[in-house]
């Protein structure tokens, strides 16, 4: 889509288009009415009066942004010096901001995105647009003029991409040109006109070190599972929608040693990994004839025949289950994937509830021996409701008894309450027990302080380590 046709100029003929509404409309105060008044005013502007070599500027595939910002800039200003009192002095900067996102950026959202407080932008019809920030929700006064104005957007996002949504097929998942993840579901199936979920990338990938400051682990649960992944443990992130299951993959596949390959399969990649030999596999829906549909599971088979030393799923959701554990079972130790549970238990019966979805008609106790000799750690992170995310147990799978897979966990975060401002009050600590998996330790050169497995009372007085 070019920006011409974003403008209202098609084939030849000049068509205003109602983009701008950022703002909320209100019936009942004349400024705001005459903002948007100057805005339709300006917009009509720049569609009836673009040269020839503006036109190419604004049309042009690779367009130049500073270009293009200042033929806009200039239409405005030209509006403005021949009516200085349409608008205070104060709200012109934000006059040409509208503006310009309208036109280069995802409209009233645009300001949202480049908010680096913010990690996830949900619009709920034209009118309610939320945000998530330091992990709580709150609404903004973020509006779209109408359907037709949001889902002018929801082309915007999806026509770089060569996506399609409509009526036939209505929802889409996808990821922006910054990597962030991006859900849109429109009618008939939202009954509120198109939603868009906006998981926002992170410029700066996330440390082991800022999820130790940010209190999602202590020191020395990043030890130790920088030593589990080191010594190729297998190992299955899981937590419930938002919980920073997928940021927490990412920081822990910064420990694998670089001369290893690693595949990742992802449905809308957002895997930032930072060593050299890394294969990159991404999903693909089927096109409008309902072919050429390229699933997880195709991905998982394929990476198999691909030499990997490590393969990471970004998530486990259904068949694909299956192939995951065989490949952890098949030379394959140290692969890392996530899954959505709320305990290490309840992770276990997901588990086996997707295999099952394979279509295999495996007897149960066969599940679950291919479960507890594959999966080695499971990471239980969760949203507490202050809005931190931490890691509540780090608990190894361990052996089939009788029909029932054994657990252990390694350390827990104990809460304790809220404080007088609402933030979670406990602190992390181990159990005192030692995973049964050492041996691997040993085979892989991979060393722990003798005293490392304490009781919780050593925890605080730990003197940390290299992580």
């Amino acid at each position: 889509m070019s920006l011409l046709t974003r403008l209202g100029r098609m084939e030849g003929t000049n068509k205003q288009v109602m983009i701008f509404a950022s703002r909320e409309e209100s019936q009942d105060t004349a400024e705001e009415v005459s903002y948007q008044t100057l805005k339709h005013r300006i917009h009509q502007r720049i569609v009836d009066e673009m040269t020839p070599e503006e036109q190419q500027v604004l049309s042009s595939i690779n367009q130049d942004p500073r270009q293009v910002e200042a033929i806009i800039d200039a239409y405005c200003q030209k509006a403005l010096d021949e009516n200085p009192f349409a608008i205070p002095r104060g709200e012109k900067p934000q006059l040409i901001a509208d503006i310009r996102d309208e036109m280069l950026g995802l409209g009233p959202i645009q300001p949202l995105l480049n908010d680096d407080s913010i990690t996830e932008v949900m619009v709920n019809g034209p009118k309610k647009v939320f945000v998530e920030r330091l992990g709580k929700l709150e609404l903004t006064d973020v509006k779209f003029h109408d359907n037709g104005h949001l889902m002018n957007i929801v082309e915007r996002i999806l026509t770089p991409l060569g996506r399609r949504i409509d009526e036939s097929s209505p929802l889409v998942d996808a990821r922006l040109e910054d990597g962030s993840r991006v859900n849109i579901i429109i009618p008939p199936l939202s009954l509120v006109g198109p939603a868009i979920t906006i998981r926002k990338f992170s410029k700066t990938p996330l440390t082991v070190e800022n999820l130790v400051s940010f209190g999602t682990m202590n020191e020395k649960m990043a030890l130790f599972l920088r030593a589990c992944v080191k010594a190729r443990i297998n190992i299955l992130v899981s937590g419930g929608t938002g919980s920073g299951k997928t940021t927490t993959l990412n920081v822990i596949s910064s420990f694998i040693p670089e001369n290893e390959r690693i595949v990742t399969i992802e449905d809308a990649a957002e895997l930032r990994l930072q060593q050299e030999h890394v294969v990159t596999l991404e999903s693909r829906p089927a096109n409008i004839e309902g072919k050429g549909q390229i699933t997880i599971r195709d991905l998982v088979r394929n990476a198999l025949r691909m030499r990997p030393d490590r393969i990471i799923v970004g998530e486990v959701r259904s068949g694909e289950a299956l192939d995951m554990l065989q490949a952890m079972n098949t030379g394959h130790d140290g692969s890392l994937t996530t899954a959505h549970a709320n305990s290490p238990r309840d992770a276990l019966s997901r588990l086996e509830t997707m295999v099952l979805m394979s279509g295999l008609e495996l007897p149960v106790r066969a599940i679950r021996e291919q479960i507890a000799s594959a999966i080695d750690l499971i990471i239980q992170q969760s949203r507490i409701r202050d809005g931190s995310r931490k890691i509540t147990y780090i608990t190894e799978v361990q052996h089939m008894e009788d029909n029932t897979i054994t657990t252990q966990d390694i350390f827990r975060f104990e809460q304790n309450g809220f404080d007088d401002t609402g933030k979670a009050i406990g602190q992390f600590a181990s159990t005192g027990l030692q995973p049964s998996f050492m041996d691997k330790f040993e085979q892989n050169g991979v060393e722990l302080p003798a005293d490392f497995f304490v009781a919780e009372g050593a925890d605080r007085s730990f003197d940390g380590g290299r992580y």
